[in-house]
């Protein structure tokens, strides 16, 4: 419980955190030392502090030595504590090697990789992003206290070496994403003491919008491939199902009927005739929606839908120049149309 005033309270939060920011400086690398690392007593060192305080006094008070040499027993037991956990998370490396793209509302994907070079072992580390709920913070302006949700960290009972940990953050809205301050903890090995840094990175991540159907999805939809029969044979009355023909090494594989497969009479490349066999254009202004970021998603929609297919397509943005839009298809092109979207003014 704050006993701040309640005016005070979010400028006096937003003051140690900028004191927390001015002494980790971003980077997608960082080592934790004396300047990063902060150390205080946990809740139930904070019994613990009490218990001293007490023995102390009474102690002194009634002049009774066995009272005073457990103060001073105890005292000893919280300075190895202090110095053990201190020195358990110094020195540690924290290394960023990879941010996912994800859509709106969905987390994105941190992999760092974590190198210790003390020769014993360090445990009970605990890593984790801070979950700030900004629908909250808009609709309030009282303390919100950012937390580390335990479903989203992970903690590394042993490290040794190098180990990889990937960690989720969650997302809000569409474009450029910046990741909150990591918060690495431990309180080993009494629990009487709690450790913990601020790593902040400087790389950034993208966030596409959420994909919203719309109705023409009809033209970049196709037919179920279960009940197809073998040897290439065209099934009437479907207009963009057209045959299935033996898999040639090299081809899409986005292409090949998995359900063949599946039932093990074979790999078959399925083939479409028009609409799905042509290429594609997928215009921004061709979009049903009235609002800009309705229209990018069902863009989205669309993009997904076509690189799932393998049909050639093309994306067409306001924000691209007079040149011709670039034109693929498959998974990876679809990613990077997604990308563009979250890049999207």
């Amino acid at each position: 419980m704050s006993f701040l005033p309640k005016a005070l309270t979010v400028p006096a939060t937003s003051a140690l955190s900028r004191w927390f920011a001015s002494r980790a400086p971003k980077s997608d690398s960082a080592t934790l030392n004396l300047r990063n690392v902060y150390i205080f007593f946990s809740r139930e060192g904070m019994l613990f502090a009490v218990l001293l305080v007490i023995t102390f006094i009474a102690g002194i008070n009634y002049g009774n030595n066995l009272v005073l040499g457990l103060c001073f027993y105890l005292v000893s037991v919280w300075l190895i504590s202090f110095h053990v956990t201190f020195a358990h998370i110094s020195g540690l490396k924290v290394q960023l090697i990879e941010v996912t793209m994800a859509e709106a509302g969905e987390p994105v994907w941190v992999t760092l990789q974590l190198r210790s070079e003390s020769r014993q072992p360090r445990r009970q580390l605990l890593f984790g992003f801070e979950q700030v709920d900004k629908e909250t913070d808009k609709k309030s302006s009282k303390k919100i206290k950012p937390n580390v949700d335990s479903q989203n960290s992970v903690l590394v009972t042993r490290l040794q070496g190098e180990q990889i940990i990937r960690l989720p953050v969650h997302t809000h809205s569409r474009g450029q994403f910046e990741l909150p301050r990591l918060k690495i903890k431990t309180v080993y090995p009494l629990g009487i003491m709690r450790a913990w840094s601020y790593v902040y990175f400087a790389r950034t991540a993208w966030v596409y919008p959420k994909p919203e159907a719309f109705d023409w999805q009809a033209q970049y939809s196709v037919a179920s491939l279960e009940d197809l029969p073998t040897g290439g044979q065209y099934r009437q009355g479907q207009d963009d199902f057209e045959r299935l023909d033996n898999y040639i090494e090299g081809e899409s594989l986005a292409r090949v009927s998995w359900g063949h497969v599946a039932r093990g009479q074979g790999m078959f490349t399925k083939h479409f005739a028009d609409p799905v066999g042509h290429e594609q254009s997928l215009d921004y202004a061709d979009m049903p929606a009235v609002h800009h970021e309705q229209r990018l998603a069902q863009m989205t929609y669309g993009a997904m839908r076509l690189g799932e297919l393998g049909v050639p397509f093309k994306m067409c943005l306001p924000s691209d120049a007079s040149a011709a839009a670039p034109m693929g298809e498959g998974d990876s092109f679809a990613q990077a149309c997604l990308l563009r979207l979250a890049k999207t003014p």
